[in-house]
């Protein structure tokens, strides 16, 4: 893995900031012009959040120690999924750990909408301003997310997570647990960049939605007619045309990301398999 050491010539500042509500930080650079090479510490303590920094120059450590009790599992780990906003520039991120670098995101990737992850035990997020003459006009600003997965950061929303068949016991497992669980076709597809695409599309029944990432266009709860959009990876993932698919996943920054799509009629097989078995972990309606 790419390290980078940081330069000796970059001193921690003796002065830590905390945001008021320690959830959202925003900060300026301007404090680093008569000392450019300091590294301010940042403490950030809630499960979600946000951070922007003005006129970026130095670097900042982001420390995410949420103060709250944590439902892991055992193997899963506590994840940091950060998401830059269209506008974000002047710095780029890093994940830091005794004194080396591992890049997350670039100025380049942030421009282009790009989303990373990962593991609080891997170090904190060092967001590191990049050299300009002007930085009048930079401000980099994101927000973040924590969650607990056993997947690596690798894994999480990235253009280097490989396409994976979801095994018989994760797609039931998702039908209790994920943060929703539905049953539609892919309308349309709308590509964002190289590596993610959005799909939009109508579902047919809903099994569960943990927040209102889908509408209903008529018809009561459960059964009738819901439309949204989902997230999937540019190289996975179902497309139009293909019929009906059980998608579960995950809802990350108010948005809809595939973890698992499978052909109805397989998912079909696979539930009516499992209820003869006794092996299913939840019920649902398949009429």
């Amino acid at each position: 893995m790419f390290l980078l050491t940081v330069l000796s010539a970059l001193v921690l500042s003796g002065s830590a900031q905390y945001s008021s509500d320690q959830c959202n930080w925003t900060g300026s650079g301007l404090t680093h012009e008569s000392h450019t090479r300091d590294v301010e510490q940042v403490y950030l303590r809630c499960a979600e959040g946000s951070l922007e920094w003005l006129y970026p120059t130095g670097a900042i450590i982001v420390n995410l120690r949420p103060n709250l009790q944590t439902s892991a599992g055992p193997g899963e780990r506590l994840h940091a999924c950060i998401k830059p906003h269209v506008d974000s520039r002047g710095a780029a991120l890093y994940v830091e750990r005794a004194g080396e670098l591992r890049p997350l995101l670039s100025e380049a990737e942030q421009a282009a909408g790009h989303m990373r992850c990962f593991s609080l035990q891997e170090g904190a997020l060092f967001v590191e301003a990049t050299a300009q003459r002007d930085i009048s006009k930079r401000i980099t600003a994101f927000q973040y997310q924590l969650i607990s997965t056993q997947m690596t950061g690798d894994e999480l929303y990235s253009p280097t997570a490989s396409c994976k068949r979801c095994s018989d016991e994760a797609v039931l497992m998702d039908l209790c647990a994920s943060d929703f669980a539905v049953r539609g076709s892919i309308q349309r597809i709308e590509v964002e960049n190289e590596d993610q695409i959005t799909a939009v599309v109508s579902l047919s029944h809903m099994y569960r939605q943990k927040s209102r990432v889908f509408v209903s266009v008529g018809g009561g709860r459960g059964h009738g007619r819901w439309t949204g959009r989902v997230k999937i990876p540019q190289r996975c993932g179902p497309r139009p045309g293909q019929g009906e698919f059980l998608l579960t996943g995950a809802v990350r920054f108010g948005e809809a990301w595939v973890g698992c799509a499978l052909h109805y009629e397989d998912f079909l097989k696979l539930y009516r398999s499992a209820l003869d078995s006794g092996t299913n972990p939840c019920h649902i309606d398949t009429d």
